[in-house]
């Protein structure tokens, strides 16, 4: 019997994403060792100066960084707002391209809930909505939500504090951590 991880070994050095409209943070993973972190933050007024700007510095942050083996970037996925979805896919496509053009060979994509869910992160249990809304009656159900979500990012980052031992002030940095993390251990579950 063939094994798939020997038909689709996982690479050496990954560079995981997490994309937002105005960011890109980064987790760089040598030999499942975390390596490098940080977050590029993307200048304009528009949503267009800003893809144009999410290129240039993607391309920019492969050639200081070297090309990886693979990178690995969340799925796009639609949210309450369908122009917000838009501008995430705009500027995906925008980071996608950019990676192209810098020499990347292997890009992968993983869905926010799988990862979420494999670090220990998924949605919060019935019990767990339900505290947050008797320990805060009478607020507003965009409210509830906001805070389920803070909660999660946290999370996340008590995740990380845990797992690679590193203290982030950035939410966002984190979640580049939880999708490497996913990524080095479940390499062929990756679309």
């Amino acid at each position: 019997m063939v094994k798939l991880s020997q038909i689709n070994p996982l690479p050496n050095n990954i560079c995981a994403i997490d994309a937002s409209t105005n960011s890109l943070a980064f987790s760089i993973f040598d030999l499942k060792n975390l390596v490098s972190i940080g977050k590029i933050n993307f200048k304009g007024t528009t949503t267009y100066e800003k893809v144009t700007d999410a290129a240039a510095k993607t391309e920019a942050f492969f050639q200081v960084y070297g090309i990886p083996d693979a990178v690995v970037i969340e799925h796009t996925v639609f949210m309450n707002s369908p122009k917000t979805a838009a501008d995430l896919a705009l500027v995906q496509g925008a980071l996608l391209g950019a990676m192209g053009v810098a020499g990347v060979k292997v890009i992968k994509s993983i869905n926010p809930i799988a990862w979420q869910t494999y670090i220990g992160n998924g949605r919060l249990s019935k019990e767990e909505k339900a505290l947050l809304r008797s320990d805060n009656p009478g607020k507003s159900e965009s409210w509830y939500k906001a805070q389920e979500r803070e909660f999660r990012k946290q999370r996340t980052m008590h995740f990380v504090e845990i797992q690679y031992d590193k203290i982030l002030l950035d939410n966002d940095v984190a979640d580049a951590i939880g999708i490497g993390h996913y990524a080095i251990n479940n390499w062929n579950k990756l679309s």
